[in-house]
């Protein structure tokens, strides 16, 4: 055949493929969530093979592995004990409670390691929900922001780097960034979870935290999120929230879930020069390890082409379980 133009011609070996990749992978684009509790052992979360909910030193050594596998950035995430819960989730802006002493902890051993946290009151409420409950079981948007401002600033004051609101209040970004400038926090960045939604990915996540919504006999609890995360139906919606997470003061914007949501992934790149980020989930990691231990899949294989799926998409960042074991097998690659 007389052809003049062959793509395979740059697909002929690995050198010339590695020559003209496209989007590369690296140890730093991730960062790793990590399950921290008050007990003095680590346990292994059921629903997630392979992730724990760690003690203080357990905490510690994982973090300085992390460290020396490249990656950069870690968000913790409390397991309360539910004898801390409450309606108002006040546990969350306890200046001696679990993530504030995880954080003072690593900053002075590990002070190089950029530390995200969490915003939302679902780890510490009896209800299970990221903001107040109402009688009537109304989420209560403006209520639940002043809690939030304190949890952010007791974050801050324990020397978190980023601060991540989760809970999807309208106006919390801005209200976050405000409370942190009057306070001293300039420095301290917001990874905002911008387009988070109503999503089925979570289940283990909130096994691992046992933060799912909760029936009780004081008031009418809805049984999901779908007042505040995004309808999974929506995508120009996620360009809204974008632009209000912008104006209010967020340094990266984020996506939750990822992988079934790389569309918005790639809407929010080309709508905004900010950093993107994007969250492979509880879900979505489960059902990887799941396969690998049937032996239905090859799991490095699987879960590199996942991560570059996501960097392909636009997400400069990549929250996701895999960091460790990812970053382990860049490096042998």
């Amino acid at each position: 055949m007389n052809l003049i133009i062959r793509p395979r011609r740059l697909r002929r070996t690995e050198a010339i493929r590695e020559m003209v990749k496209e989007t590369h992978l690296h140890p730093e684009d991730f960062i790793y969530p990590l399950f921290v509790h008050e007990k003095d052992f680590q346990e292994e979360i059921s629903a997630m093979p392979g992730t724990y909910r760690w003690d203080m030193n357990g905490l510690l050594k994982e973090v300085s592995r992390a460290w020396d596998l490249g990656i950069r950035c870690i968000v913790l995430f409390p397991k309360i004990d539910d004898s801390l819960k409450t309606e108002d989730g006040s546990e969350c802006f306890n200046e001696a409670g679990l993530i504030p002493k995880a954080i003072r902890m690593l900053k002075k051993e590990i002070p190089e390691m950029a530390i995200m946290t969490d915003v939302a009151l679902d780890p510490y409420s009896c209800d299970g929900h990221d903001g107040l409950v109402d009688e009537n079981g109304k989420i209560l948007n403006d209520e639940t922001i002043e809690i939030l401002k304190k949890q952010a600033i007791t974050q801050a004051r324990a020397g978190a780097d980023f601060i991540g609101p989760s809970d999807m209040m309208d106006g919390r970004v801005g209200a976050i960034r405000t409370a942190l400038d009057i306070e001293g926090f300039s420095d301290v960045g917001i990874i905002s979870y911008t387009a988070k939604f109503a999503s089925a990915y979570y289940g283990p996540f909130r096994t691992a935290l046992d933060s799912a919504p909760k029936e009780n006999n004081r008031k009418i609890i809805p049984d999901n999120k779908s007042t505040y995360q995004m309808d999974p139906a929506n995508s120009k919606e996620a360009l809204i929230e974008l632009a209000l997470d912008q104006y209010e003061g967020a340094d990266i914007l984020m996506v939750k879930p990822g992988l079934s949501y790389l569309d918005i992934v790639y809407r929010l790149s080309n709508f905004s020069n900010k950093p993107i980020a994007a969250y492979n989930v509880s879900g979505e990691y489960s059902m990887v390890k799941a396969a690998a231990m049937k032996n239905w899949i090859n799991e490095k294989d699987i879960v590199l082409e996942t991560l570059l799926s996501f960097k392909r998409a636009g997400a400069k960042l990549i929250l996701t379980y895999h960091a460790c074991d990812a970053s382990k097998w860049l490096h042998e690659k």
